[in-house]
């Protein structure tokens, strides 16, 4: 089973109740959706988004079983086996050794931490928005390791190496990618 967007949230928020994560999960989903349909995935838009979605589904009740229990979660549900792989391997080289394979998942590898950088930048701003942030404006955030110092630098550098995309790039369009949401505040 293939989970729709709209299911996957609904999964998403039997095994998480905080706003935090939930909101995390809709953020994923569509910046997920919106490279699905730049790359050129367009007719897999709604896996990508439901991929996003799920990827932190046992984060908040077993985060030290992160990529693990997420894994018997979904295969209890039927899900599909490249949803799991998916989800699964964005953890890969920190909870688990299941390497991003497609260039979905080597994209919510990259764009997973990102998103919270960004998110971060983006509170610090008079205009508390993405709408009118730059690159330069993330990178100058990110050289500072004590800010939003949960977001690992290494792995969104690592995403962006699986990608073959300089660094500037993976950030600029996730910057595009969260304007285009409607869940980013």
């Amino acid at each position: 089973m293939i989970p729709t967007p709209k299911e996957a949230w609904e999964l998403l928020c039997t095994y998480n109740q905080g706003e935090f994560h939930q909101k995390h999960g809709r953020i994923v989903g569509d910046v997920m959706r919106w490279f699905a349909r730049e790359l050129g995935y367009g007719e897999e838009a709604d896996f990508w988004e439901a991929v996003g979605i799920l990827h932190d589904l046992d984060f908040e009740q077993w985060p030290d079983q992160h990529c693990i229990k997420e894994q018997e979660l979904l295969r209890e549900q039927n899900v599909d086996e490249r949803l799991i792989h998916a989800v699964a391997s964005h953890g890969y080289a920190l909870t688990v050794e299941i390497r991003p394979e497609h260039e979905m998942e080597r994209v919510l590898y990259a764009v997973d931490e990102l998103t919270g950088l960004i998110g971060a930048v983006a509170l610090m701003r008079p205009s508390k928005s993405v709408s009118d942030m730059e690159v330069k404006s993330v990178k100058k955030k990110y050289k500072d390791k004590k800010f939003a110092a949960g977001c690992s630098r290494e792995v969104i550098e690592r995403g962006a190496a699986m990608l073959d995309w300089d660094l500037d790039a993976l950030i600029s369009k996730t910057i595009q990618a969260m304007r285009a949401s409607s869940s980013v505040d």
